[in-house]
């Protein structure tokens, strides 16, 4: 039987006595994509927000791998991007030591990068197209730029769940095809993915159900139309099916 990753169940989230999810019923299954379809506003990232436990249920209940939200631990299966952040929090930090602090979740506290370590960060800077800018501080890249480093860094922990909050947002068509060809490979090796998208473009084919939120309410929840988007190539570089592999 294929495991529930991210179960809801009557979910309601309430921001200042109002409220903005009402009655969620949702179901992501082990290595399916799903996207939250619906306009600004109707709740879709409330919604994953309310998954990763970062805003409260008023009622209801959420379970990440078969387990309740209040007491699930293991977050180094989960990684998520949130809508609209930056990777420069003052610090002057490479892309690289931001995209390698992805991995910590994975180490020992106090031990070294390994080989592995390296490897999985090397992989995931390549998969969004900034090798070139590597030893770049992330304060001089552009916010797009800087939203393709957090999702590098989510992706180099090489987690069992990835949550991403409009992707796409800023990134350059190269770099969502080169992402939506990871993705295939991510999934491919059994992996979960719950994204944001507000247009879908080249993750369009790897979509399995798309749910649709108006006011807060799941309207519809189903397959895309087979017209959805544009396709993914093929063909796929040694690079990037390293990373998910």
């Amino acid at each position: 039987m294929t495991e529930s990753v991210v179960a809801t169940r009557g979910l309601r989230v309430d921001f200042d006595e109002r409220a903005v999810l009402h009655d969620v019923n949702l179901h992501v299954l082990e290595g399916e994509v799903v996207s939250l379809l619906g306009a600004n506003g109707s709740g879709k990232s409330t919604l994953v927000r309310a998954i990763v436990g970062l805003v409260p249920a008023a009622a209801g209940e959420i379970t990440l791998f078969g387990q309740p939200l209040a007491t699930f631990r293991d977050w180094s299966r989960i990684g998520y991007v949130p809508q609209r952040a930056t990777a420069a929090a003052g610090v002057p930090a490479t892309v690289r030591e931001v995209v390698a602090s992805g991995r910590l979740s994975r180490r020992r506290l106090f031990r070294p990068a390994t080989r592995a370590d390296r490897a999985a960060v090397d992989h995931a800077i390549e998969l969004v197209g900034l090798a070139d800018r590597a030893g770049d501080t992330v304060a001089n890249l552009s916010g797009g730029q800087q939203q393709r480093v957090l999702i590098a860094r989510a992706a180099a922990g090489e987690p069992d769940l990835l949550v991403l909050d409009e992707p796409n947002a800023g990134v350059d068509r190269g770099s969502q095809e080169a992402f939506a060809r990871a993705l295939r490979t991510f999934v491919a090796s059994g992996r979960t993915v719950l994204l944001v998208l507000h247009e879908m473009g080249p993750l369009a084919p790897l979509i399995d159900r798309g749910v649709m939120l108006d006011g807060g309410r799941i309207v519809r929840d189903g397959a895309l139309p087979a017209t959805a988007g544009a396709g993914v190539p093929d063909h796929l570089d040694d690079h990037e099916t390293g990373l998910f592999g």
